[in-house]
């Protein structure tokens, strides 16, 4: 099974700490893990998009394996997972956790203030190549921004070197410490998908090809959200099977209630489709 991450942050969330990995979780249960890392995109990588990490960085990638995968994608990762099984036409299943796609379900004032931001940093990262995180991270606080205030509230009353501190820390060293994403890729995710909501549409190709969830020929699953604002859960993939959580984007993956809530029944799932 590949678990593939969102371009936009540091693949560890799915292996955080040794007590807190979804990828060590599942590794324990018997299921063969490989977990992607996009890397650190380099000057000439400036022109690859979404469609192009996909047709030139996971499917080689899978490629590789030499057998039939089951793709698990978080988030931006998840709406990758789900052109990639299609285009893959030997893909055994894929799961998708707080996946973005059908973004008219986004709030219009949510969806605007994104493209806003982007309009406005767009001339500075075209001539960079990239996209620096302070940028993303820019959008997502803006999604829900009294969340933000209220988690570092929080964060201030926490006893020193206490669990709950560290383990804030943790996520928010991952939330801060990603790579920049390419020009391309960040083009496409705000013009493409946030302003012109090719996928909802039914309207994004890759290779020509047209990508739609209603094409896939394999098993699949969407973990969603009901308390999400980065993906709102009425935002995420109409797939074969699904699941709805209280827990929030990042509490799916890291909470103390995800390995009970989230990491047993994705086991459980896998291994009905022989994963």
């Amino acid at each position: 099974m590949v678990l593939v991450p969102s371009l936009v942050n540091p693949p560890y969330i799915l292996d955080l700490a040794k007590n807190m990995s979804l990828a060590g979780y599942l590794q324990q249960q018997g299921h063969d893990v490989w977990l992607v890392d996009w890397g650190h995109p380099a000057p000439e990588d400036a022109g690859l998009g979404l469609g192009g990490h996909i047709e030139k960085r996971l499917l080689p990638l899978l490629d590789s394996i030499g057998a039939p995968p089951i793709l698990v994608g978080y988030c931006l990762g998840g709406t990758l997972s789900l052109a990639a099984a299609q285009l893959r036409r030997d893909t055994a299943a894929v799961a998708a956790i707080a996946a973005p796609w059908d973004f008219d379900h986004y709030p219009v004032q949510s969806r605007e203030t994104i493209v806003s931001l982007w309009q406005k940093a767009k001339p500075l990262c075209e001539k960079l190549g990239y996209v620096p995180m302070e940028v993303l991270q820019s959008g997502f606080w803006a999604l829900d921004t009294a969340r933000t205030i209220r988690k570092y509230a929080a964060f201030a009353d926490m006893e020193e070197g206490s669990a709950a501190e560290q383990a804030f820390i943790a996520v928010e060293d991952w939330a801060n410490m990603g790579a920049p994403l390419t020009y391309a890729a960040a083009r496409d995710l705000f013009e493409l998908l946030y302003e012109g909501n090719l996928t909802g549409k039914g309207q994004w190709t890759i290779g020509g090809q047209p990508i739609s969830p209603a094409m896939l020929q394999c098993p699949a699953l969407i973990v969603r959200s009901t308390t999400d604002k980065i993906v709102p859960a009425d935002a995420s993939p109409k797939l074969a099977e699904q699941h709805d959580s209280g827990l929030g984007h990042v509490g799916m993956i890291v909470s103390k209630k995800a390995p009970a809530e989230i990491w047993t029944l994705l086991s459980q799932w896998l291994s009905n489709q022989g994963g």
